[in-house]
């Protein structure tokens, strides 16, 4: 089973692979400049590589929690993705951890690196959950 997963943030998309359910490779940040592009990007890349189940990170906790899960979950509903299996995950953290990972690696922060990385720990951690 083919296995992507998604930081989904305002102004960049951080996106995960992992093809043997062990090892997970972050890929290329998707560089928002609009929903739709966005959307359209993802969904090509997920379609080029034979994805089978997506892994999206969810914020929990904090003020605006409702608000980003909506968001999150509207833009999801944009991608052409028929047959991925979509699942939601608690991204908690995730970006944090991403820029404790990176520390002192990262110098330009706005080129996707961290956002791909956070993608990275979300599916790491979806990994761990399950048994296959």
């Amino acid at each position: 089973m083919k296995l992507a997963s998604v930081d989904i943030g305002l102004k960049r998309i951080g996106v995960a692979f992992c093809f043997d359910k062990k090892v997970v490779l972050p890929q290329n940040a998707i560089i928002r400049k609009g929903r739709n592009q966005a959307a359209k990007e993802l969904s090509e890349l997920l379609k080029e590589w034979g994805i089978d189940q997506l892994i999206v990170g969810l914020p929990k906790g904090g003020s605006s929690e409702e608000e980003m899960e909506r968001r999150i979950k509207h833009f999801i509903s944009l991608l052409e993705i028929e047959g991925i299996d979509t699942v939601y995950i608690d991204e908690s953290f995730s970006s944090f951890e991403a820029k404790e990972q990176m520390q002192g690696v990262v110098k330009q922060k706005r080129d996707g690196r961290l956002d791909s990385i956070a993608a990275k720990i979300i599916l790491e951690r979806y990994l761990s959950t399950i048994n296959y």
